[in-house]
Order: structure tokens, then sequence, then C-alpha cells
């Protein structure tokens, strides 16, 4: 069963990244995609698992979603 929901839910994030891809570049897209997915297992392992969450992590973070936000708004067009 757990197979079975990781392949449901890999297919479905690549059909919401296809459909992304209609309204904006690649890059940005991909960028979006993976930086969702780094900052969701952090904060997973965090609530789930009681991951330790430094001050670094914390950086860390905030650099991912500033990068995005930043890639977002100073695309061309």
């Amino acid at each position: 069963m757990p197979t079975l929901i990781c392949f449901v839910l890999g297919v479905a994030a690549v059909y919401l990244l296809s459909r992304a891809m209609n309204g904006l570049p690649v890059g940005t897209s991909y960028a979006v995609f993976t930086g969702i997915g780094a900052v969701g297992a952090i904060a997973l392992g965090v609530a789930v698992h009681q991951d330790p969450l430094s001050a670094g992590r914390l950086a860390a973070l905030s650099l991912i979603v500033g990068g995005i936000v930043l890639a977002r708004l100073t695309e061309p067009g």
C-alpha cells in the first residue's frame, strides 16, 4: 500500500509540474517544484520525527524560499 500511495503522489506531482509549466518558465517551475519538496521534507521531519530545528536549518529554509520568490519576481515578461 505505501508503494501505491507513493506512485500516485509522484504522478500527481509531475502532473501539477507540467500544468505549472504552461504559465511559467521551465527553470522557475522546477525551482518551485524542488523547493517545495525540500522545504516540505524538512518540515515533515521536524513535525513527525522531531528532527532538530537549528538556526542554520531555519536560515537554509529561508534562503530556499527567498530564492524561489526572487526567481519568480524577476522572471522576464
